[in-house]
Parts: C-alpha cells; sequence; structure tokens
C-alpha cells in the first residue's frame, strides 16, 4: 500500500477518535473508550508506517489535516454543528493546503 494511502487511512482514524471523544463521558463509558482509544492507537501506528517513507512535517500536516477535515465534516452531521459560508471556505482551504502539500511532496521527493 502506497505511503500516502497509508496516511489518508491514519487521518481518517484520526477524526474517529477525535469523534468518539464526544461518546467517551471523560471516558467513563467502556465502549466508546475503547474504540476511541483503539482509534488512536491505530491512527498513530499508521502515521509511524508513512513516515518511513514520507517527509515527517508534511505527513504530520496533511494528517492532522485529513483529520481536521473530516471531523468537521461529521460534527456537521452528528452533532448539528453549524455551517457557514466562511466555515466552508475555511475547510476547502484545508483541503487545498493538504492537496499543496501532497502535490509539492511528489514533485520533490
Amino acid at each position: 500500500m502506497s505511503a500516502w494511502l497509508v496516511l489518508f487511512v491514519a487521518g481518517l482514524f484520526e477524526a474517529v477518535w477525535a469523534i468518539g471523544l464526544a461518546y467517551t463521558d471523560g471516558f467513563t463509558e467502556p465502549a466508546p473508550s475503547a474504540v476511541t482509544l483503539a482509534a488512536m492507537a491505530v491512527s498513530v501506528y499508521l502515521l509511524s508506517q508513512a513516515v518511513q517513507e514520507l517527509p515527517v512535517g508534511t505527513a504530520y500536516a496533511v494528517w492532522t489535516g485529513i483529520g481536521a477535515v473530516s471531523t468537521a465534516i461529521l460534527g456537521v452531521y452528528l452533532f448539528d454543528e453549524s455551517v457557514s459560508l466562511l466555515r466552508v471556505a475555511c475547510i476547502g482551504l484545508v483541503v487545498v493546503g493538504i492537496a499543496g502539500l501532497q502535490v509539492t511532496s511528489s514533485a520533490h521527493g
């Protein structure tokens, strides 16, 4: 599996644990807590695999960006968080940044 695909999946697992935090009730709910901790472990493990082939700064920025965008989108659907044109534009800027890091990293390394 390519390092970029591994990194993408790691970013999705980051979103899983971020959303999971809302269900753990301060880690007092056993099942959501177990899922959240497992997602954290998988996310960090996959990130560690990706940085074997990708620059760590690029990988970390992309990982957090994927997690942030995914969490923001899921927050709208799961928790009825607000949607405004400005918020969508800001999320779009993060997506453009992620794509830019991927393109420039591939072109130079």
